[in-house]
């Protein structure tokens, strides 16, 4: 369903071209869902922009971005725009910005609809947006609303319906339970497992918190200074992180549970690198615990650590 190879971007500023991702390859089939961690400005809705070519006109982007099997980048922007909604959404990250405050959200959640298939009637097209928002849990008269006058929960709900309106086969989510209450970030995490098992979306889900993406991903992706350092199925990645920066994002938040699994969290000293003046080697070396001395002049490659399993760490190997 999507494919990058080496994708890249890089923004222009007055002091040159600042790494945002570099050289990003992955793979997500119809009805899997990849999840993808990360601390902040590590790269991960850059890459989300780039499926869809949401970049800045500042942005510079290479590689190849392959939406069942056409490549996005080489798109005319007429083809572009009947691929927007249609073959592949996003539910952006902060719902109350995604959203027109002087628009009802029925009529945002027509939009798409409307768009892409003009022919058919208002009629229809209310029924259709009706349907959505019941299909999302908000009642039909509500769409009648303001998005100041609803929840954040039902804000975050009127853009998944938006991302849904015209069925595509990939849907991104960026961050789409980051503003919410943890009950509620629950229902929108359940609402979107049963859009994948009964449509066979293709999942992309972007998220600061291990816990929402293990319990609601197959597999995982974790970013590092614009890179992806570590990849494979949740479960792996979480029990035994192969990489010590997924190692120290894993210790960092709380186990709920078992008593006798139960720890205090560990944060991660240092900051994320200035991506203007990233270290030579490995990016993480200057807060990598297990850090040798080559670490500070050689950047590592993905390497296997098991079946379906990669880490870019000189510790990672076969176990």
């Amino acid at each position: 369903m999507l494919e990058l190879r080496d994708v890249s971007v890089g923004y222009a500023t007055p002091g040159g071209v600042l790494p945002a991702v570099r050289g990003v390859s992955m793979r997500l089939g119809a009805g899997e869902t990849l999840g993808l961690a990360g601390e902040s400005g590590c790269g991960k809705t850059t890459l989300a922009l780039a499926v869809l070519r949401l970049l800045p006109r500042t942005a510079h982007l290479s590689g190849e971005i392959l939406l069942d099997g056409e490549d996005v980048r080489a798109m005319s922007w007429g083809r572009l725009r009947a691929v927007r909604w249609a073959a592949a959404s996003v539910v952006f990250q902060g719902a109350q910005h995604a959203l027109n405050p002087v628009r009802r959200v029925a009529d945002q959640v027509a939009e798409p609809i409307r768009l892409h298939t003009p022919a058919i009637g208002r009629a229809e097209v209310r029924a259709r947006v009706a349907a959505l928002l019941d299909q999302v849990g908000i009642p039909a008269r509500r769409g009648t609303a303001y998005p100041h006058e609803l929840s954040g929960g039902q804000r975050q709900r009127v853009t998944i319906a938006m991302a849904l309106a015209c069925e595509p086969r990939l849907v991104i989510a960026d961050e789409p339970t980051s503003a919410l209450d943890v009950m509620v970030q629950a229902q929108v995490l359940s609402l979107l497992a049963g859009l994948v098992a009964a449509r066979g979306v293709a999942l992309p889900l972007i998220s600061h918190d291990l816990s929402v993406l293990g319990a609601s991903c197959e597999r995982l992706a974790v970013m590092y200074a614009g890179r992806v350092v570590e990849s494979g199925p949740a479960p792996a990645v979480l029990r035994a992180p192969a990489h010590p920066y997924t190692e120290a994002l894993v210790a960092a938040a709380p186990i709920v549970g078992d008593p006798a699994s139960r720890r205090a969290p560990r944060g991660l000293p240092g900051d994320p690198p200035d991506p203007a003046n990233l270290p030579d080697g490995c990016a993480f070396h200057p807060r990598c615990p297990v850090r040798l001395p080559g670490c500070a002049t050689q950047d590592v490659a993905l390497r296997r650590v098991r079946s379906g399993h990669v880490a870019a760490c000189v510790h990672a190997g076969p176990s």
